[in-house]
């Protein structure tokens, strides 16, 4: 999700005084929500968020694709970034690196738990861990946002 937005006009974090899983719980933008990404809980200090393998994401070997799994956790980041940030401040992607430890099968369900390891002035680091529903470890993700003083692409987001 490398240019948070919401696909909407809207800015899912204008109003600070809406919970934050109400702000995006099904605005997320068109490539998360086509991977079948349900936010379960959004806070500052702790994202949970829920995919469903479907084949369509899968790698052609019955599990899912390491891309997949890397923008489920980028979104993640994102998300938890943004909520985070201070009126008129955007944020973009600018490194991710992706621990595979585990495979998901077509039709297991995951679940991704991202807390911040760093919220600065200039960049945020988010880990995301993703499991099985069983519980299986598939990956730790970590990755840093870069926070821009305004957005400069038209998918950047920035609170108002």
């Amino acid at each position: 999700m490398d240019n948070v937005a919401n696909g909407s006009g809207e800015n899912p974090g204008a109003d600070p005084g809406k919970d934050p899983l109400a702000r995006f719980g099904r605005r997320l933008p068109a490539f998360p929500t086509w991977l079948g990404i349900a936010l379960v809980s959004v806070a500052p200090e702790r994202l949970v968020a829920e995919l469903t393998v479907r084949e369509e994401i899968g790698n052609g070997l019955g599990v899912m694709h390491g891309g997949a799994i890397m923008s489920f956790a980028d979104t993640m980041g994102a998300v938890g970034t943004l909520i985070n940030l201070p009126k008129g401040i955007g944020t973009t992607t600018l490194e991710s690196k992706t621990n595979f430890i585990g495979a998901a099968p077509i039709g297991a369900r995951l679940v991704g738990e991202c807390t911040p390891l760093h919220r600065g002035r200039t960049t945020q680091i988010w880990q995301t861990r993703i499991s099985r529903a069983d519980g299986k470890l598939v990956a730790i993700v970590t990755q840093t946002q870069l926070i821009l003083a305004a957005p400069s692409l038209p998918g950047d987001v920035k609170r108002e």
